[in-house]
């Protein structure tokens, strides 16, 4: 894309090197700027024969989870979406579905097919969510801890760019560092709850169709040729 606005990757490693290797090849002026460190955390699995369905959603209940991953492998997996399904299958496990929207209206599908007894492997800092007629047994197995802001933040914020929020929690995050600079800043947040998270005022906030990768790359895309128009 000729002229370019900088976009501004700030989910986790590893995910934050894949997406800026995708945008960069739709010919996004990539940047880097993670503003989160995920690491494992000690679990241990429980019988899986006490649970319906094992439910993901994030990518990193599968890539941090361990060897401990192993002792749930009989259970079906929902998962939130494409990103999470592709870490759950390299991890032997067996996704039995891919949501296409949010994690509660995965919940809402697992309920609707009698699923009554689901064990979330979820990170420390999580949203909740309900589930009528269906216990929820959440199981830490990774935490997402804030890192210091990179050096080149504040230049490329100064100046109109457009920036990716991968999870509500980013997009509060992003929110709080960009301060009054959001009026001339645009931000695409995964899902509608993330939105929600990066609160009123952006030159453009825009939402993802689907809670991936792609779908955020191509809302970013549709803003950058609103802009240039």
């Amino acid at each position: 894309m000729t002229d370019s606005l900088p976009l501004i990757v700030t989910r986790p490693e590893p995910g934050n090197a894949a997406t800026v290797e995708r945008a960069r090849a739709m010919g996004f002026d990539a940047r880097a700027m993670p503003l989160f460190a995920a690491h494992a955390i000690d679990w241990s699995p429980p019988d899986p024969g006490d649970f319906d369905a094992l439910l993901l959603t994030s990518a990193f209940a599968a890539t941090l989870a361990g060897p401990g991953l192993a002792g749930l492998a009989s259970l079906p997996v929902y998962a939130v979406g494409a990103a999470t399904a592709r870490a759950a299958e390299a991890a032997d496990l067996t996704v039995t579905k891919t949501g296409s929207s949010d994690a509660q209206r995965l919940l809402d599908d697992m309920t609707s097919e009698n699923i009554h007894s689901i064990l979330w492997l979820c990170g420390r800092d999580r949203s909740e969510f309900g589930a009528p007629g269906a216990a929820i047994t959440t199981l830490l197995c990774y935490a997402v801890e804030p890192v210091e802001v990179p050096a080149e933040w504040d230049a490329l914020i100064a100046a109109p760019a457009v920036l990716l929020a991968h999870s509500a929690r980013a997009a509060q995050r992003i929110s709080q560092l960009v301060g009054a600079a959001r009026a001339h800043l645009s931000l695409v947040a995964i899902s509608p709850a993330a939105a929600a998270s990066a609160g009123d005022g952006w030159c453009d906030l825009a939402v993802a169709g689907h809670p991936d990768d792609v779908a955020i790359l191509a809302q970013a895309r549709a803003l950058w040729h609103k802009g240039a128009k």
